[in-house]
């Protein structure tokens, strides 16, 4: 026997401070709730639990029409209703057609019925094709918010907390950040953009994303010792078959290799590790299966930061500019919306943790030209003193200013670095019609700080040495 709603109200009187709850993981959701009523919604693959107590859930024969998506579905079965209505209705006129013509003949009246006919036959097929397209739109519409056409339903009330296990991929989140920057200052806003296809119109006092599996399963390691031993040489293998091993110690000789090699594989099996989850918290959400995302903001902060125009010629012959700051808070996704105050200069920009602060890279630096040049080979100088021989190289940069403004950019080459002490580079010349602002770092790295004048081109050409013993080869 149920419950009335009115009884079932006095019932739950006791149990308003239960908060509802929703927790999304990588896997799966769970929403916990004190539900009013035996409808859950329009959900798929669900699992619920009454006080801990498996709940039996079933397909409802009737859709409560207070329910928005059972308003949803009605307005879907009523356009399919209404188009089979006008089908029926062109099956029937075409029926009308194929009668038996009448054995007398009155002109006028044919052609007038046939006037009449056509005109009928044109607006039901008018109306079928408009009704067509308003069905499959209003099936589209609710098959992106729930993924089955029936209602669930408890079979009974739960009057305590239930809680919904919802699979992967009904409820889903990602994080997303926006940065608006100034010459001194990055203001940084971090939203949560969450979507609900689950076919439960959910709402939680308390909801948290966790950036991690609900279900996860780490292998129980234990310390075993590092053995030093004697060398003992492997006997060969002989590979019989076990047909034909009758001998019992042979037998058990076998059981125990197959056991070592068993031990063996559990020794070397992967481990997998576990690390503190990125989670976050929203208070009082309301989030319907719509299967539209929902931006919730969870974060706002400003650090100083400092920008530059930074170019790696031996890799890309682009320049772009990169934003370095110390985040207040962790990043977790390196994909930005990037503005300055509100004109829009990235839509996609990427960034990352580097040497312990974050860059951002914001846009390509399009009024500014690199070509890089090796110096061609009948340059090169080949020399022999004693037992070492002496390669010289290099390479030109041509920079070009295309713009009428000042431009300054840090540049990045490099020149080879040895890894022995047979093979030695060393810098040579940096040569230009200005003097050249570098230094050297270790691994070859060479940093430049260049200014370019409106519309200037400038040229850098970089001369280095590799010295070595004339027997070797190299190659870089």
């Amino acid at each position: 026997m149920t419950l009335s709603r009115s009884l079932l109200f006095i019932l739950l009187g006791g149990s308003v401070s239960f908060a509802s709850s929703l927790s999304v993981y990588q896997d799966q959701t769970m929403y916990n709730y004190i539900p009013k009523e035996n409808y859950i919604g329009f959900a798929q693959g669900l699992k619920g639990k009454c006080e801990g107590d498996t709940l039996s859930l079933s397909v409802m024969s009737s859709c409560p029409e207070d329910k928005r998506l059972c308003k949803l579905l009605n307005e879907v079965k009523s356009a399919e209703q209404e188009l089979r209505a006008v089908q029926s209705n062109m099956k029937v006129l075409d029926q009308l057609i194929s009668l038996p013509k009448p054995t007398s003949f009155d002109a006028k009246n044919v052609i007038d019925t046939a006037k009449e006919v056509g005109v009928e036959q044109a607006r039901l097929s008018q109306k079928e094709t408009l009704l067509n397209q308003e069905v499959m739109i209003k099936q589209r519409s609710f098959q992106k918010q729930a993924p089955v056409k029936q209602a669930l339903q408890s079979a009974q009330i739960c009057t305590k907390e239930l809680e919904l296990t919802i699979p992967y991929g009904y409820v889903s989140f990602s994080t997303n950040y926006e940065a608006n920057i100034d010459e001194k200052e990055i203001t940084v806003t971090q939203n949560l953009s969450i979507t609900n296809r689950s076919g439960i119109d959910i709402e939680a006092e308390t909801a948290i994303f966790y950036y991690r599996s609900a279900r996860q399963y780490v292998n129980p390691i234990h310390f075993n010792p590092w053995i030093v031993s004697k060398y003992v040489p492997m006997p060969k293998k002989m590979y019989k078959s076990k047909r034909a091993i009758n001998d019992k110690e042979a037998m058990v000789e076998l059981a125990m290799m197959e056991d070592v090699g068993t031990m063996a594989k559990a020794a070397y099996a992967p481990v997998a590790s576990y690390e503190d989850a990125r989670e976050y918290k929203i208070k009082d959400l309301s989030l319907p299966s719509t299967g539209l995302p929902l931006d919730v903001q969870v974060l706002h902060w400003k650090v100083p930061l400092t920008c530059e125009v930074r170019a790696y010629p031996y890799v890309n012959s682009r320049a772009f500019h990169v934003c370095s700051f110390k985040p207040k808070f962790q990043i977790d996704s390196n994909r930005w919306k990037v503005k300055e105050g509100k004109r829009v200069i990235n839509e996609n920009a990427v960034g990352e943790y580097h040497n312990e602060k974050y860059d951002l890279y914001t846009k390509v630096e399009e009024d500014v030209n690199i070509f890089r040049k090796p110096i061609v080979q009948k340059e090169r100088e080949t020399g022999i003193f004693g037992g070492t021989a002496r390669k010289k190289d290099g390479f030109v940069l041509t920079l070009t200013n295309k713009s009428d403004k000042v431009k300054t950019l840090t540049l990045i080459d490099r020149i080879p670095t040895s890894t022995t002490d047979e093979i030695k580079v060393k810098l040579l010349s940096v040569n230009s019609n200005k003097k050249v602002d570098y230094k050297m770092l270790k691994d070859g790295k060479m940093e430049m700080k260049l200014g370019l004048a409106p519309n200037e081109t400038k040229k850098i050409e970089v001369l280095f040495e590799i010295s070595y013993d004339k027997a070797l080869k190299v190659n870089y």
